[in-house]
């Protein structure tokens, strides 16, 4: 090893869903098949680029107003950052800097774990139950911080308020992060409780119910001190981090409740449709609560099951990892794809 080299930070990268180059459907990344807002579009046909050669607003004001009107908040309590990601990294960066361990579960979203590795946070896994539930006692411990994704991925599950605000209460000298992601699809955001508990934050994203993953809009819910020190971590880190095309879409995109109503109703309604259908051919399936379904066959190989989906330009989520090794994560597409899906799986167990 060169010198310089001890010097460099080596990290384990998270590693995204497959993004093909031809067309497929693609049931592998918890897209949302239906289009944007028809509003967002509105914005884009009639954008002035020469505005393009400004800074966007570093405070994304017009954003964070809609947002705080959205959930009825102060617009101190918003912080908007590029995508859920970003902002749950500036969460980790400003908030998680203890000695102690910070929690999570075992099965989730597995970034936690990349982003604790990175900036050298202490944590520790929480094993869920049998029945990939969270266990609100073992977050009782002394930590330096909670998180967790509700509805947890790449479960689904979705656990009720009284389990989150349980977690919460026990807490109460650390911050707890819930990462809303898929709540859309599922039940009460925790957002209820932000003005009771003043150690709470909680995210959300465009990424996955409002159709916009390809504009990196996410955005944390707390307390204006809580806020605050975001704010101060994100402005000493890049002041100018959300474009102006996305802010100004991510307005039209709140303002347009109807639209976003009908496209989570239309994945649900297909969500349990296919719940049915794949238990009907055998399929263990978790509850999920989310835009995607985690399941598995009891006769098949996940891995065997997940090759031969992609060999049929079908593609799905498949980690191989302990506890989930035979269990594959489908997105919920079109009714249209989630048939295509089902055909061939039918034709699949034929053999």
């Amino acid at each position: 090893m060169r010198n310089f080299e001890k010097n460099i930070r080596k990290v384990e990268p998270y590693v995204p869903g497959e993004q093909p180059q031809k067309k497929v459907i693609k049931l592998n990344t918890n897209e949302n098949p239906y289009p944007p807002a028809p509003k967002v579009a509105e914005i884009l046909e009639t954008m002035d680029i020469d505005n393009f050669r400004l800074y966007p607003d570093p405070a994304a004001a017009e954003l964070v107003k809609a947002l705080a009107d959205y959930y009825q908040v102060g617009e101190d309590q918003v912080f908007t950052g590029v995508g859920s990601d970003d902002v749950l990294a500036m969460c980790f960066l400003t908030f998680f800097n203890s000695e102690k361990p910070v929690y999570f579960p075992d099965i989730t979203y597995s970034f936690y774990k990349v982003w604790a590795e990175l900036y050298k946070i202490p944590y520790k896994l929480q094993t869920l139950n049998e029945e990939f539930r969270i266990v609100p006692s073992d977050y009782y411990g002394e930590n330096g911080g909670v998180i967790f994704p509700n509805p947890n991925a790449p479960t689904g599950l979705y656990e009720e308020l009284d389990v989150i605000e349980d977690i919460i209460f026990h807490n109460r000298d650390v911050i707890v992060i819930i990462d809303e992601a898929y709540v859309d699809f599922a039940g009460r955001s925790a957002v209820e409780l932000i003005d009771k508990y003043d150690n709470l934050i909680v995210v959300q994203t465009f990424s996955k119910a409002r159709s916009m993953a390809g504009m990196r809009i996410g955005y944390a819910i707390s307390n204006p001190l809580l806020i605050k020190y975001l704010n101060d971590v994100k402005y000493s880190f890049n002041s100018y981090t959300m474009n102006r095309v996305s802010q100004l879409c991510g307005v039209s995109a709140v303002q347009d409740q109807e639209y976003f109503e009908a496209c989570v109703h239309k994945i649900i309604d297909t969500r349990e449709w296919v719940k049915k259908k794949l238990t009907d051919l055998g399929f263990s399936c978790l509850d999920s609560m989310s835009n995607f379904i985690f399941a598995m066959h009891p006769e098949y190989d996940a891995k065997e099951l997940f090759a031969a989906l992609k060999e049929h330009d079908i593609y799905v989520r498949y980690w191989g990892s302990e506890r989930i090794e035979q269990y594959l994560r489908i997105t919920i597409g079109t009714r249209e794809e989630m048939e295509v899906l089902l055909a061939f799986l039918k034709e699949y167990m034929k053999k």
